[in-house]
């Protein structure tokens, strides 16, 4: 695992050892981030890894232009990572680390007024968090113009709505999709 562009690019990323966590692929990341920088979603972005794990995806944001991002995790193992990913890449001071649950850290971002212009979100495969993440995320946190990223299997799917979010747009790769939301606006055009 690597970090592929932006000024920490070439860096590999500590992962944590075991099977609680499941990175994301350097081919499916690449793509994903093709798809981040074509849309000029990463300059200067405010970014919420949510389930972050080694925090691959928020540091490569991180390293490609955005400007802050809080990384949630609470496997102890994927934190001493993230930790570490986090100071070899030098993007200490550009992070923050909530060592919470998903969703009792939607809840305390919440009571804190964050907002985010880029939520990415990779709960384990088998998570029931799915859609309870994305709703309390684009309900609470998301920016207007937003985007909001999850991953997940290639079976499981992932409602077109949940609150205010609705799908935009989903791509597949081998056994891996990711599935695109934006925020809907609170007033008809």
């Amino acid at each position: 695992m690597r970090v592929i562009a932006g000024q920490a690019k070439g860096m590999r990323l500590a992962s944590p050892n075991g099977m609680t966590t499941r990175p994301t692929s350097d081919r499916v990341k690449e793509a994903l981030f093709s798809i981040l920088d074509s849309s000029g979603c990463l300059q200067d972005a405010l970014v919420l890894d949510l389930f972050a794990g080694s925090g691959a995806l928020g540091i490569e944001a991180l390293s490609r232009g955005a400007r802050y991002a809080v990384f949630v995790e609470n496997n102890r193992a994927a934190l001493e990572a993230l930790r570490q990913n986090l100071t070899k890449t030098k993007l200490t001071e550009q992070s923050e680390i909530l060592a919470y649950e998903g969703i009792r850290a939607l809840e305390q971002l919440t009571r804190q007024n964050k907002r985010f212009s880029l939520i990415l979100m990779d709960p384990p495969y088998r998570s029931t968090d799915y859609g309870k993440a994305i709703e309390r995320a684009g309900n609470n946190l998301l920016l207007p113009g937003g985007l909001l990223v999850a991953e997940t299997a290639v079976g499981n799917q992932l409602p077109e709505q949940l609150g205010r979010c609705r799908q935009s747009d989903q791509r597949q790769y081998g056994s891996t999709a990711l599935v695109f939301y934006t925020v809907e606006s609170d007033h008809a055009p």
